[in-house]
């Protein structure tokens, strides 16, 4: 299946770490240590030098691995370390422990390649003042627009017309997090998820052709913890996104795309004498291990001034097409209504003729967040 390595590393005082974080700390390691158990044996076997087959192509439902939050995705979706709020759902679930406010409204489109639109909307609520922890719904929707079917038939032109298809994906999820002490927090995501490729005819009849419907849903489950080491806002996590038992259209089976995740973020600005309410500087680096294709690395940087104005970038390597993701966001809090609004554009290579949103070429992203 899988083969990562992983690094952890924490800072350690002079005085002795309480209880909860001595806990935290060990829960954390177990944890890193039954990831790489479990992965240990089928990395050796996939690195053969005998096995010269490729991880390519081996997963289904991979609408679930776009990224549709344009602040993570401009920061190249390194954002596994990263605080957050119900759109940490999708990356690591832990970071919605660190939500403060009540409640979190985002509502975000994205313009994909082939003209294909992922709409996504998110609330997270706090109940109790946070005591009992976070609790978040999702909801993906894709539009695949409608592809032209037909079947041969023995006539002048070689073939007959069938309804046009629509294929769609949905997901559906609720997700909970919570801060175990003032530096471990844990988080999980389950999402119920069905993709429909339409209907296709199976057989003729003496009005036309019997029409099957091809949809499947399953059940997945994404999981994630963060640490914060002590070390001014140095932060080290761990997520698992898409754990789903085969799906199976007709003979064939597929798995969903599993991903493996470990980040480190830090605010630099922490590491110098200016004003953090003025500046902030946030650096973030991800190793992501699909089940589908090779290891990649993510980095991504987010420069705030006044907590209003934030620029962003990010890259991932290796890629065959993707290229540098730039973003821009704006917030403001309103009386004590927060309001933002946040866009990403994602260079695609030869695929960015075939990406557009609102008619515009190229890989974009828009959402709008409420919270109060």
């Amino acid at each position: 299946m899988i083969g990562t390595r992983f690094l952890f590393a924490s800072a350690r005082g002079g005085t002795r770490a309480p209880g909860g974080t001595r806990r935290a700390r060990g829960a954390l390691l177990l944890l890193i240590a039954g990831l790489l158990a479990g992965s240990a044996a089928p990395a050796q076997a996939q690195k053969n030098p005998d096995d010269n087959l490729q991880k390519l192509a081996q997963t289904g439902m991979k609408f679930l691995s776009v990224s549709v939050d344009p602040r993570m995705a401009a920061l190249g979706d390194a954002v596994t370390a990263l605080e957050g709020e119900v759109t940490s759902l999708f990356y690591n679930p832990a970071g919605m422990a660190t939500q403060t406010r009540a409640l979190s409204v985002t509502a975000a489109q994205v313009g994909w390649i082939a003209d294909i639109s992922y709409n996504n909307v998110g609330l997270a609520f706090r109940p109790f003042g946070g005591r009992l922890g976070v609790v978040g719904l999702t909801l993906t929707a894709v539009d695949y627009g409608e592809i032209k079917a037909t079947v041969r038939a023995d006539n002048e032109q070689g073939f007959e017309r069938l309804p046009n298809i629509k294929p769609t994906a949905l997901a559906l999820g609720v997700g909970y997090a919570r801060s175990l002490t003032d530096r471990f927090a844990v988080g999980g995501h389950v999402k119920w998820v069905q993709q429909d490729l339409g209907r296709s005819a199976m057989q003729r009849t003496a009005t036309g052709f019997t029409l099957q419907d091809n949809a499947v849903s399953v059940l997945a489950f994404d999981f994630g913890m963060r640490y914060r080491t002590g070390f001014r806002s140095l932060t080290f996590a761990i997520a698992a996104r898409n754990f789903a038992e085969e799906v199976v259209y007709e003979e064939e089976s597929f798995q969903l795309p599993l991903a493996l995740r470990i980040g480190m973020a830090m605010n630099l600005i922490d590491l110098t004498s200016a004003d953090p309410s003025v500046h902030a500087l946030v650096l973030s680096v991800d190793a992501e291990t699909p089940r589908d294709y090779d290891e990649q690395i993510k980095i991504g940087g987010e420069y705030t001034f006044m907590q209003t104005v934030s620029l962003r970038a990010g890259y991932v390597f290796p890629t065959d097409q993707q290229g540098v993701n730039l973003g821009l966001g704006v917030q403001q809090d309103l009386g004590g209504l927060f309001f933002g609004v946040d866009y990403a554009y994602t260079d695609f290579g030869v695929f960015n003729e075939s990406a557009s949103l609102y008619g515009v070429s190229g890989v974009h992203r828009v959402a709008v967040r409420l919270s109060l």
